[in-house]
């Protein structure tokens, strides 16, 4: 079973999310740069804070961002509403190919999921795969109604940061 769950237009990109059974998530969206530099935005903790949070959660910030982006080594997200009430969001990667593939945990709770991130060349553009497989079907309904509701604006906000950054 394959859902829109939702896609959202830009100029010339899209954002498309979609269920794939019962514990499956794919986001894709096709970005104007290289997967170079598609893959900075990913792996890089100061460029990493610029887009992650979705701007329409008013008064959350990204408060600490702690990223070892290689094969073994951890993750830890911390968000806060004004620096207060903080929210840690942690795991490892399992595999990191530099400039293709990023595979994490998200290890905060036991409904997290396994995320990988593929970065595919289009001639010099990047489609981007966001897939994550989920431990239950009720964790995956969680997740739709929660962090998974943001991927558009946060890819949109991806999108801004790299036309900004470049090669």
């Amino acid at each position: 079973m394959t859902e829109q769950v939702n896609s959202a237009d830009s100029a010339q990109n899209r954002t498309s999310v979609e269920r794939r059974g019962d514990r499956e998530l794919l986001v894709t969206r096709i970005f104007n740069a290289p997967p170079s530099t598609v893959y900075k935005a990913w792996s890089r903790p100061e460029l990493f804070q610029r887009w992650w949070v979705p701007k329409s959660v008013s008064g959350v910030s990204l408060v600490s961002c702690d990223m070892d982006v290689r094969t073994g080594g951890k993750y830890r997200l911390e968000f806060g509403a004004d620096g207060s009430d903080t929210m840690a969001f942690y795991g490892k990667y399992l595999e990191v190919v530099p400039n293709e593939r990023i595979v994490w945990t998200n290890d905060e709770g036991e409904e997290g999921a396994i995320t990988t991130v593929t970065f595919d060349d289009q001639g010099g553009r990047t489609l981007l795969k966001f897939h994550e497989i989920y431990p239950s079907k009720e964790a995956l309904e969680e997740a739709l109604q929660g962090s998974a509701a943001a991927l558009s604006e946060q890819l949109e906000q991806l999108d801004e940061l790299l036309s900004s950054i470049g090669e």
